[in-house]
Protein backbone atom coordinates (compact mmCIF):
# COMPACT_ATOMS: atom_id res chain seq x y z
CA UNK A 1 0.00 0.00 0.00
CA UNK A 2 1.03 3.84 -0.78
CA UNK A 3 -0.12 6.71 0.90
CA UNK A 4 1.20 10.39 0.59
CA UNK A 5 3.38 11.63 3.33
CA UNK A 6 4.92 14.88 4.43
CA UNK A 7 8.09 15.61 3.23
CA UNK A 8 10.73 17.06 4.87
CA UNK A 9 9.95 20.59 4.10
CA UNK A 10 6.13 20.26 5.16
CA UNK A 11 4.42 23.33 6.51
CA UNK A 12 3.07 20.96 8.82
CA UNK A 13 6.98 20.48 10.35
CA UNK A 14 6.25 19.78 14.23
CA UNK A 15 9.64 21.64 14.90
CA UNK A 16 8.64 24.88 13.88
CA UNK A 17 11.68 26.57 15.56
CA UNK A 18 14.28 24.61 13.04
CA UNK A 19 16.23 26.83 11.03
CA UNK A 20 15.19 26.47 7.28
CA UNK A 21 18.19 24.44 6.01
CA UNK A 22 18.43 22.12 8.59
CA UNK A 23 18.51 18.53 8.44
CA UNK A 24 15.67 16.27 9.57
CA UNK A 25 15.72 14.59 12.78
CA UNK A 26 16.21 11.00 12.71
CA UNK A 27 15.08 9.44 16.27
CA UNK A 28 15.76 5.37 16.82
CA UNK A 29 14.54 3.61 19.74
CA UNK A 30 17.41 1.79 19.94
CA UNK A 31 18.22 -2.10 19.93
CA UNK A 32 21.65 -3.99 19.70
CA UNK A 33 23.10 -3.84 16.99
CA UNK A 34 22.34 -0.80 15.60
CA UNK A 35 20.95 0.14 12.01
CA UNK A 36 23.09 0.85 9.18
CA UNK A 37 21.88 4.42 8.36
CA UNK A 38 25.51 5.60 6.13
CA UNK A 39 23.47 6.00 3.34
CA UNK A 40 21.98 9.02 5.30
CA UNK A 41 24.91 10.38 6.14
CA UNK A 42 24.70 14.46 5.90
CA UNK A 43 21.17 14.15 4.84
CA UNK A 44 19.67 13.34 8.28
CA UNK A 45 20.59 14.18 12.03
CA UNK A 46 20.15 10.95 13.92
CA UNK A 47 19.28 10.85 17.68
CA UNK A 48 18.89 7.89 19.79
CA UNK A 49 17.07 7.00 22.53
CA UNK A 50 16.30 4.23 24.73
CA UNK A 51 13.23 3.53 27.17
CA UNK A 52 14.33 5.81 29.54
CA UNK A 53 14.94 9.05 26.89
CA UNK A 54 12.17 8.48 24.33
CA UNK A 55 9.56 10.75 25.96
CA UNK A 56 11.92 13.93 25.90
CA UNK A 57 13.04 13.43 22.39
CA UNK A 58 10.08 12.83 20.77
CA UNK A 59 9.40 16.58 20.73
CA UNK A 60 12.27 17.01 18.49
CA UNK A 61 11.95 14.40 16.01
CA UNK A 62 10.65 14.48 12.27
CA UNK A 63 10.70 10.98 12.23
CA UNK A 64 11.43 7.87 14.72
CA UNK A 65 12.70 4.27 13.93
CA UNK A 66 11.39 1.86 15.94
CA UNK A 67 14.66 -0.37 16.11
CA UNK A 68 13.62 -2.31 18.90
CA UNK A 69 10.34 -3.61 17.92
CA UNK A 70 10.23 -5.43 21.18
CA UNK A 71 9.83 -2.17 23.35
CA UNK A 72 6.46 -0.39 24.43
CA UNK A 73 7.80 2.33 25.32
CA UNK A 74 6.23 4.42 22.21
CA UNK A 75 3.16 3.36 23.86
CA UNK A 76 3.90 4.83 26.54
CA UNK A 77 5.88 7.83 25.72
CA UNK A 78 3.42 9.12 22.87
CA UNK A 79 0.49 10.53 25.04
CA UNK A 80 3.28 13.32 26.50
CA UNK A 81 3.45 17.04 25.62
CA UNK A 82 4.61 19.01 22.59
CA UNK A 83 4.92 17.98 18.72
CA UNK A 84 5.41 14.54 17.69
CA UNK A 85 7.17 13.05 14.46
CA UNK A 86 5.12 13.46 11.46
CA UNK A 87 6.12 9.23 10.48
CA UNK A 88 7.05 6.31 12.87
CA UNK A 89 8.51 3.57 11.09
CA UNK A 90 8.39 -0.02 13.05
CA UNK A 91 10.91 -2.77 11.86
CA UNK A 92 8.88 -5.47 12.70
CA UNK A 93 5.78 -6.48 10.60
CA UNK A 94 2.83 -5.97 14.19
CA UNK A 95 2.36 -2.87 15.48
CA UNK A 96 1.02 -3.65 18.47
CA UNK A 97 3.49 -3.06 20.66
CA UNK A 98 3.60 0.61 19.81
CA UNK A 99 -0.29 1.69 18.94
CA UNK A 100 -1.80 3.76 21.34
CA UNK A 101 -4.83 6.04 20.94
CA UNK A 102 -2.68 9.41 20.53
CA UNK A 103 -1.32 7.97 17.57
CA UNK A 104 -4.35 6.19 16.34
CA UNK A 105 -6.04 9.26 16.22
CA UNK A 106 -3.28 11.65 15.09
CA UNK A 107 -1.97 12.14 11.34
CA UNK A 108 1.24 10.89 11.82
CA UNK A 109 1.81 7.79 9.82
CA UNK A 110 3.19 4.28 10.50
CA UNK A 111 4.73 1.77 8.86
CA UNK A 112 5.97 -1.35 8.95
CA UNK A 113 8.53 -3.96 7.35
CA UNK A 114 6.09 -6.29 5.28
CA UNK A 115 7.75 -7.74 2.81
CA UNK A 116 11.13 -8.69 4.88
CA UNK A 117 9.66 -11.55 6.73
CA UNK A 118 7.03 -13.12 4.65
CA UNK A 119 9.27 -16.15 3.21
CA UNK A 120 10.84 -17.01 5.85
CA UNK A 121 8.23 -17.48 7.91
CA UNK A 122 6.40 -19.42 5.75
CA UNK A 123 9.56 -22.02 5.48
CA UNK A 124 9.79 -22.22 9.12
CA UNK A 125 6.03 -23.20 9.05
CA UNK A 126 6.91 -25.84 6.69
CA UNK A 127 9.60 -27.02 8.66
CA UNK A 128 7.64 -27.30 11.76
CA UNK A 129 5.00 -28.98 9.46
CA UNK A 130 7.01 -31.84 8.38
CA UNK A 131 9.33 -31.85 11.91
CA UNK A 132 5.57 -33.03 13.56
CA UNK A 133 4.31 -35.34 10.66
CA UNK A 134 7.92 -37.18 11.00
CA UNK A 135 7.83 -36.91 14.32
CA UNK A 136 11.79 -35.58 14.17
CA UNK A 137 11.29 -34.28 17.99
CA UNK A 138 11.07 -37.83 19.24
CA UNK A 139 13.73 -39.07 17.01
CA UNK A 140 16.80 -36.52 18.30
CA UNK A 141 15.71 -37.34 21.69
CA UNK A 142 16.03 -40.90 21.39
CA UNK A 143 19.21 -40.56 19.82
CA UNK A 144 20.27 -38.29 22.60
CA UNK A 145 19.48 -41.56 24.62
CA UNK A 146 20.74 -43.67 21.91
CA UNK A 147 17.61 -45.75 21.94
CA UNK A 148 16.86 -47.45 18.49
CA UNK A 149 12.96 -47.53 18.36
CA UNK A 150 11.26 -47.74 14.71
CA UNK A 151 8.25 -45.36 14.03
CA UNK A 152 6.04 -44.70 11.31
CA UNK A 153 5.82 -41.56 10.10
CA UNK A 154 2.65 -39.14 8.71
CA UNK A 155 2.46 -38.16 5.04
CA UNK A 156 1.71 -34.51 4.33
CA UNK A 157 0.43 -34.22 1.34
CA UNK A 158 -2.91 -34.50 0.74
CA UNK A 159 -3.79 -33.58 3.91
CA UNK A 160 -5.43 -30.06 5.12
CA UNK A 161 -4.30 -26.72 6.04
CA UNK A 162 -6.16 -23.81 7.37
CA UNK A 163 -4.08 -20.61 7.35
CA UNK A 164 -5.80 -17.74 9.82
CA UNK A 165 -4.70 -14.20 8.37
CA UNK A 166 -4.36 -13.20 5.11
CA UNK A 167 -1.50 -10.93 5.07
CA UNK A 168 1.11 -11.31 2.61
CA UNK A 169 3.04 -13.45 5.43
CA UNK A 170 -0.22 -15.96 5.22
CA UNK A 171 -0.24 -15.72 1.65
CA UNK A 172 3.46 -16.89 1.39
CA UNK A 173 2.23 -19.84 3.87
CA UNK A 174 -0.11 -21.16 1.83
CA UNK A 175 1.53 -21.16 -1.12
CA UNK A 176 4.76 -22.96 0.21
CA UNK A 177 2.30 -25.35 1.56
CA UNK A 178 0.38 -25.71 -1.43
CA UNK A 179 3.94 -26.80 -2.81
CA UNK A 180 4.30 -29.50 -0.19
CA UNK A 181 0.69 -30.72 -2.01
CA UNK A 182 -1.29 -29.84 1.46
CA UNK A 183 -5.05 -28.46 0.66
CA UNK A 184 -4.70 -25.18 1.51
CA UNK A 185 -7.64 -22.74 3.26
CA UNK A 186 -6.72 -19.37 3.96
CA UNK A 187 -8.95 -17.03 6.31
CA UNK A 188 -9.13 -13.35 6.53
CA UNK A 189 -10.36 -10.30 7.77
CA UNK A 190 -13.38 -10.19 4.68
CA UNK A 191 -14.03 -12.76 2.27
CA UNK A 192 -13.09 -12.37 -1.15
CA UNK A 193 -11.69 -14.28 -4.09
CA UNK A 194 -9.41 -17.36 -2.57
CA UNK A 195 -10.23 -15.98 1.23
CA UNK A 196 -12.65 -17.24 3.61
CA UNK A 197 -14.26 -14.86 5.83
CA UNK A 198 -14.13 -14.90 9.98
CA UNK A 199 -17.87 -16.88 9.71
CA UNK A 200 -15.62 -20.08 7.85
CA UNK A 201 -13.20 -20.20 10.49
CA UNK A 202 -14.66 -22.52 12.89
CA UNK A 203 -16.05 -24.91 9.35
CA UNK A 204 -12.44 -24.85 8.37
CA UNK A 205 -10.40 -25.85 11.46
CA UNK A 206 -12.84 -28.48 12.01
CA UNK A 207 -11.67 -30.32 8.98
CA UNK A 208 -8.23 -29.56 9.28
CA UNK A 209 -4.84 -31.35 9.75
CA UNK A 210 -2.85 -28.01 10.63
CA UNK A 211 -4.26 -24.95 11.91
CA UNK A 212 -1.79 -22.09 11.34
CA UNK A 213 -1.93 -18.51 13.29
CA UNK A 214 -0.76 -15.67 11.08
CA UNK A 215 -3.19 -12.84 12.56
CA UNK A 216 -2.21 -9.48 13.38
CA UNK A 217 -3.06 -8.81 16.72
CA UNK A 218 -6.53 -6.99 16.54
CA UNK A 219 -9.29 -6.31 19.07
CA UNK A 220 -11.44 -8.89 17.29
CA UNK A 221 -8.31 -11.78 16.98
CA UNK A 222 -7.13 -11.23 20.50
CA UNK A 223 -7.58 -14.76 22.49
CA UNK A 224 -9.42 -15.84 19.39
CA UNK A 225 -7.78 -19.59 19.88
CA UNK A 226 -9.52 -20.19 23.25
CA UNK A 227 -10.83 -23.47 24.36
CA UNK A 228 -13.68 -23.62 22.43
CA UNK A 229 -11.41 -23.75 19.17
CA UNK A 230 -9.42 -26.23 20.15
CA UNK A 231 -12.15 -28.17 20.69
CA UNK A 232 -13.86 -27.44 17.39
CA UNK A 233 -10.55 -29.07 16.16
CA UNK A 234 -9.94 -33.03 15.27
CA UNK A 235 -7.47 -34.74 17.64
CA UNK A 236 -5.24 -35.71 15.38
CA UNK A 237 -4.96 -31.73 14.02
CA UNK A 238 -1.97 -29.61 15.08
CA UNK A 239 -1.47 -26.08 15.76
CA UNK A 240 1.18 -23.13 14.95
CA UNK A 241 1.70 -20.03 16.25
CA UNK A 242 3.81 -17.40 14.01
CA UNK A 243 1.46 -14.62 14.48
CA UNK A 244 0.88 -12.60 17.59
CA UNK A 245 1.17 -14.67 21.11
CA UNK A 246 -1.86 -12.76 22.23
CA UNK A 247 -3.34 -14.79 19.40
CA UNK A 248 -3.95 -17.80 22.09
CA UNK A 249 -5.17 -18.30 25.59
CA UNK A 250 -2.20 -20.24 26.40
CA UNK A 251 -3.87 -22.07 29.10
CA UNK A 252 -6.74 -23.25 27.20
CA UNK A 253 -3.76 -24.30 24.54
CA UNK A 254 -2.15 -26.20 27.44
CA UNK A 255 -5.17 -28.00 28.57
CA UNK A 256 -5.93 -29.17 25.50
CA UNK A 257 -2.67 -31.11 24.80
CA UNK A 258 -2.69 -32.33 28.02
CA UNK A 259 -6.38 -33.84 27.36
CA UNK A 260 -5.59 -34.70 23.93
CA UNK A 261 -8.14 -32.81 22.31
CA UNK A 262 -5.21 -32.14 19.87
CA UNK A 263 -2.43 -33.75 18.70
CA UNK A 264 0.52 -31.39 18.74
CA UNK A 265 1.35 -27.53 18.68
CA UNK A 266 4.03 -25.37 17.87
CA UNK A 267 4.16 -21.66 19.30
CA UNK A 268 7.02 -19.06 18.23
CA UNK A 269 5.14 -16.32 19.86
CA UNK A 270 3.95 -16.07 23.48
CA UNK A 271 1.88 -13.58 25.47
CA UNK A 272 4.72 -12.76 27.48
CA UNK A 273 8.50 -13.14 25.83
CA UNK A 274 10.84 -14.15 26.88
CA UNK A 275 9.74 -17.29 28.60
CA UNK A 276 10.72 -17.53 31.87
CA UNK A 277 12.04 -20.56 33.32
CA UNK A 278 9.52 -21.21 35.43
CA UNK A 279 6.65 -20.99 32.72
CA UNK A 280 4.46 -24.14 32.67
CA UNK A 281 4.90 -24.33 28.79
CA UNK A 282 8.30 -25.75 29.00
CA UNK A 283 6.71 -28.94 29.92
CA UNK A 284 3.70 -29.12 28.49
CA UNK A 285 3.44 -32.65 26.26
CA UNK A 286 3.36 -32.48 23.01
CA UNK A 287 4.46 -28.54 22.32
CA UNK A 288 7.28 -27.47 19.92
CA UNK A 289 8.48 -23.79 21.61
CA UNK A 290 10.39 -21.67 19.71
CA UNK A 291 12.23 -18.09 20.74
CA UNK A 292 10.47 -16.26 18.62
CA UNK A 293 12.85 -16.69 15.72
CA UNK A 294 10.62 -18.28 12.70
CA UNK A 295 11.11 -14.61 10.21
CA UNK A 296 14.96 -14.02 11.48
CA UNK A 297 17.16 -15.42 8.94
CA UNK A 298 20.83 -14.34 8.31
CA UNK A 299 21.42 -10.93 7.50
CA UNK A 300 17.55 -10.27 8.37
CA UNK A 301 18.83 -6.78 10.42
CA UNK A 302 21.02 -5.51 6.93
CA UNK A 303 17.46 -6.03 5.33
CA UNK A 304 15.52 -4.31 7.77
CA UNK A 305 17.89 -1.43 7.56
CA UNK A 306 18.02 -1.26 3.89
CA UNK A 307 14.10 -1.18 3.38
CA UNK A 308 14.09 1.37 5.98
CA UNK A 309 16.52 3.58 4.06
CA UNK A 310 14.96 3.05 0.86
CA UNK A 311 11.39 4.43 2.65
CA UNK A 312 13.22 7.38 4.23
CA UNK A 313 14.36 7.93 0.91
CA UNK A 314 10.61 8.44 -0.63
CA UNK A 315 10.12 10.62 2.39
CA UNK A 316 12.67 12.92 2.26
CA UNK A 317 11.40 12.78 -2.00
CA UNK A 318 8.33 13.81 -1.33
CA UNK A 319 7.19 10.44 -2.50
CA UNK A 320 4.24 8.23 -0.77
CA UNK A 321 5.17 6.12 1.41
CA UNK A 322 5.11 2.03 1.17
CA UNK A 323 3.86 -0.41 4.02
CA UNK A 324 1.39 2.57 5.15
CA UNK A 325 -0.60 0.56 8.40
CA UNK A 326 -4.10 1.46 8.71
CA UNK A 327 -3.74 2.52 12.39
CA UNK A 328 -7.19 1.74 12.97
CA UNK A 329 -7.68 -1.97 11.93
CA UNK A 330 -3.71 -2.45 13.51
CA UNK A 331 -1.86 -3.85 9.73
CA UNK A 332 -1.55 -2.27 5.97
CA UNK A 333 -4.57 -3.27 4.27
CA UNK A 334 -4.40 -4.69 0.80
CA UNK A 335 -5.60 -7.92 -1.08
Amino acid sequence: MTAPTPGPTSASDPRPDRLPDAPPTLLVLDAEPLPRLGRLTGRTRVEHADESTLAERLPHADVLLVWDFTSHAVRHAWPGAGPRPRWVHTASAGVDHLMCPELTESDTLVTNARGIFDQPIAEYVAALVLAMAKDLPRTLELQGAREWRHREGQRVAGTRACVVGSGPIGRAIARTLKALDITTALVGRTPRTGIHGPDDLDRLIARADWVIAAAPLTDQTHGMFDARRFGVMQPSARFINVGRGQLVVEDDLAQALAKRWIAGAALDVFEQEPLTPENPLWQVPNLIVSPHMSGDTIGWRDQLGVQFVELYERWEAGRPLLNVVDKQRGYVPGR
